[in-house]
């Protein structure tokens, strides 16, 4: 079986549980500039860039994915949120993106792998395709509203370089995650498509948006409803949201996607709000009990955590999960589903 029907098949039976925020879990080793760099001859100050520990410190990130995998996560994402050429720019490590995906990806199959060899239950690498700093759909200038930085060529071309060494690492699927543009995710869609056409086989993908407001909208104005119209064409193994706000005030958003996408939902928010010093103070035992209501109301098939989110809140949600029932997949509907702003649903 596939990774992606082994995923389908065990989510049948159980809720899954994903893993949580490694920028946290970094922060708390409190990190010199020197423990970032390590031996790569680099200009700019490396401080803050994550992804690149994935080269320097190797031994860190398989650390922090094993409490990952410790705490109860089936599904370990690669440490690459900003392993990505327009990302890493602002380091001048652009040169460094594809070995920084081709380490991570290997770290984390090698933690799954032991994991899985362990107790014998499957265990699957995410690669994370960040939304990058950059918009496709708005511009930066307010007095010149069709100026773009980047455009939709480029930022697939970004994406692809991305995929293509995760592809290689040895990940499962590729998850696009924290979508507060769609444009930019549609350009990370046909990346993985035209990867999944080079390779000559299936390549799974994952998708979650993040939401901008309490309206339910992300950065380009969509709701979670035409967010899924907009994607549901590539056929996600998953979609949800993750990041935003969370987990209290998600919920009545993922319902409505819960409602409508005939396919896995996945959902993994954030430990609510940042403070004035931009940490985050709620408690695992809280996240865990906000996320239990969505489990209780049906709304999930996979649950983790976002920023803010440590081996301890994963093993809150873990637990969590394992008093509950998977929400049921609906069957897709025969209505044609158009995306504006808002859905456009039309008659089938």
């Amino acid at each position: 079986m596939s990774a992606a029907e082994t995923l389908r098949a065990e989510a049948a039976k159980r809720i899954l549980v994903k893993d949580g925020a490694y920028g946290t879990s970094i922060q708390a080793r409190r990190l010199k500039s020197e423990d970032y760099r390590g031996e790569l001859a680099l200009a700019k100050d490396q401080r803050g860039n994550n992804d690149l520990l994935n080269l320097t410190r190797p031994g860190l990130i398989e650390e922090i994915a094993t409490e990952f995998a410790e705490a109860g996560a089936d599904i370990l994402a690669t440490n690459t949120f900003n392993a990505n050429a327009i990302s890493q720019a602002d380091y001048a490590a652009q040169a460094h993106v594809a070995d920084i995906n081709r380490a991570a990806a290997r770290i984390i199959r090698q933690v799954a792998d032991r994991f899985s060899q362990r107790d014998g239950q499957r265990r699957w690498v995410a690669g994370a395709l960040g939304p990058t700093n950059k918009t496709l759909s708005l511009s930066p200038d307010v007095n010149d509203p069709g100026y773009r930085e980047v455009d939709f060529d480029t930022m697939k071309a970004v994406y692809r370089e991305q995929i293509d060494a995760l592809v290689e690492g040895g990940v499962d699927f590729i998850l696009i995650e924290t979508i507060f543009d769609t444009l930019n995710a549609k350009a990370g869609i046909k990346a993985v498509l035209e990867a999944q056409e080079a390779l000559g086989r299936p390549l799974p993908l994952m998708i979650s948006m993040t939401l901008t407001d309490l309206s339910g909208r992300n950065l380009s104005g969509h709701t979670v409803e035409a967010f899924w119209a907009s994607v549901r064409h590539a056929r996600p193994v998953t979609v949800g949201l993750n990041c935003s706000f969370g987990a209290a005030q998600l919920r009545p958003h993922l319902a409505a996607l819960a409602a409508r996408a005939d396919t896995l939902v996945m959902a993994y928010p954030n430990a609510g709000l940042p403070n004035e010093l931009g940490e985050y103070d709620e408690a695992a035992a809280e996240t865990a009990a906000q996320v239990s209501q969505w489990i209780a109301d049906g709304l999930v098939n996979i649950v983790g955590g976002c920023c803010g989110t440590t081996a301890a809140h994963i093993a809150a949600i873990a637990a969590a999960a394992r008093s509950g029932a998977p929400r049921k997949v609906p069957a897709p509907d025969g209505h044609t589903l158009l995306a504006g702003l808002e859905p456009m649903i039309l008659a089938a």
